[in-house]
């Protein structure tokens, strides 16, 4: 019998939609679509917030499944529409040590379903939700599932280069290879991690799992997946940890994987 995964994880940006558009290409949405009509699980699998994940959900018109959102951090159930788990972590720590390394960036804290609490501006589109602009200490006064940093008129590669080799007990964080942006995110959970939790509860064999993503904070999902596959425009160290390469999110690379097993 041909191979054919039970369990689909996708990442958003960059995969199944545009980076800095909520579009999704025809063929990709036909493709998933396919894929669930044929009985496969398939997760929303992001680093973006519960808020900024439901669009695409109702776009998908995704029902009986979960999206893993804020890396791993929070699920959201697709059909009760109501969350199922979140992990927190206190944000101040991690704060105070990037306002040190990146001096004038701007930080968010996510508040789950509802928007974010940011100290100072981010540019028009990046915050989804309600916005409370706050201090360091409305910022850091409740533990958040998802903190987010951006270093405004500099590059990702400067962000990067800044945060090697630096650690923090309680967090991890990801930087992202398009923006100067990090990502943090409680220590220990991760799209990988929260993926084989949500395998293990599903009942689907570790061999038959599917997970397609472009990002930094895709390499644990593309290790935990039987069959990882990174976008072309993945960086390479993305492209190395995965399986297979397709076509880049401009090629419609996602729906190209997708056809393999599901095509029209």
């Amino acid at each position: 019998m041909t191979w054919r995964p039970s369990l689909i994880a996708l990442d958003i940006d960059g995969t199944i939609t545009r980076v800095g558009t909520e579009e999704i290409a025809p063929a990709v949405r036909a493709a998933i679509h396919r894929a669930v009509d044929h009985g496969s699980h398939v997760v929303l699998s992001t680093g973006r917030s519960l808020i900024g994940t439901r669009p695409v959900v109702e776009d998908l018109d995704l029902r009986g499944t979960v999206a893993i959102c804020s890396n791993g951090a929070v699920w959201w159930d697709t059909t009760s529409r109501t969350v199922l788990r979140k992990i927190d972590f206190d944000p101040a720590p991690a704060v105070e040590l990037l306002m040190d390394l990146f001096p004038g960036a701007v930080f968010a804290a996510e508040v789950t379903g509802e928007g974010n609490l940011a100290m100072g501006r981010f540019p028009t589109g990046y915050l989804w939700g309600e916005l409370r602009e706050v201090d360091f200490a409305g910022l850091t006064a409740e533990p958040t599932s998802r903190l987010v940093m951006r270093w405004n008129d500099h590059t990702p590669e400067e962000v990067a280069l800044r945060l090697a080799g630096t650690e923090l007990d309680g967090i991890t964080w990801y930087v992202d290879h398009d923006d100067p942006w990090v990502t943090v995110a409680p220590s220990g959970v991760s799209k990988g991690s929260a993926l084989e939790e949500l395998r293990v509860r599903l009942g689907v064999a570790e061999s038959d799992t599917l997970a397609i993503g472009d990002g930094h904070n895709d390499v644990e999902m593309l290790r935990w997946a039987a069959h990882g596959v990174a976008m072309g425009q993945a960086p390479a160290t993305v492209q190395e940890v995965a399986d297979a390469v397709t076509g880049t999110v401009l090629e419609d690379g996602a729906a190209a994987v997708l056809d393999q097993w599901f095509a029209a």
